[in-house]
């Protein structure tokens, strides 16, 4: 096997895993499968880290999930489909980033690495094996590598900025604790 097939199967391998995983966290927000909760369950949730309207943030996050893993697995409109999905994990990432890095501990490790996976594969391109090489790269073309992580870069920090604003407007509408209960009595 020729160093170039080795690379284009090595592309292919990383679009398909990465791009089903995105793929299938996307349709258990939009549709409930794969144990998902749909976009009710989603929204709820999104609501409660902050990001809202509850149920636009959960239809958001899963059609960049979605369609971003689908589009990636295939290899088609790749710089967009990269960097869609890298901003959606970028927001996730921020829900998950006060628990540290580890995901065990339900850190940030998992979505930094779905996301800069997809944003490697947006940047590298989808190799021989994809239906961008079969379309002659009609939507993979270099300029839209960068167009396309400015749209998904200008788009997450108006989303991720808006949680932050959010977080810190209710934080601040909480009293803190002056006195510790024990030293009171």
């Amino acid at each position: 096997m020729k160093r170039n097939d080795r690379q284009d199967l090595g592309l292919l391998l990383l679009r398909l895993g990465t791009g089903g995983v995105l793929a299938a966290h996307g349709t258990q927000k939009l549709f409930g499968w794969f144990g998902g909760h749909g976009i009710e369950g989603t929204g709820q949730f999104m609501e409660s880290v902050g990001y809202a309207p509850g149920k636009a943030s959960a239809t958001a996050a899963g059609l960049a999930e979605t369609g971003g893993g689908t589009l990636l697995a295939l290899g088609l409109a790749t710089p967009a489909a990269g960097a869609a999905a890298a901003g959606a994990m970028a927001g996730a990432a921020a829900v998950h980033a006060p628990n540290g890095f580890f995901n065990q501990g339900g850190g940030y490790e998992y979505a930094a690495t779905l996301g800069l996976t997809a944003a490697g594969l947006a940047i590298t391109g989808p190799g021989r094996f994809s239906l961008d090489h079969a379309l002659g790269h009609a939507v993979n073309r270099g300029w839209m590598i960068p167009a396309a992580f400015a749209a998904a870069a200008a788009g997450t920090a108006l989303v991720v900025g808006a949680r932050a604003k959010r977080l810190r407007q209710a934080k601040e509408g909480e009293q803190e604790q002056l006195f510790d209960e024990e030293s009171l009595e």
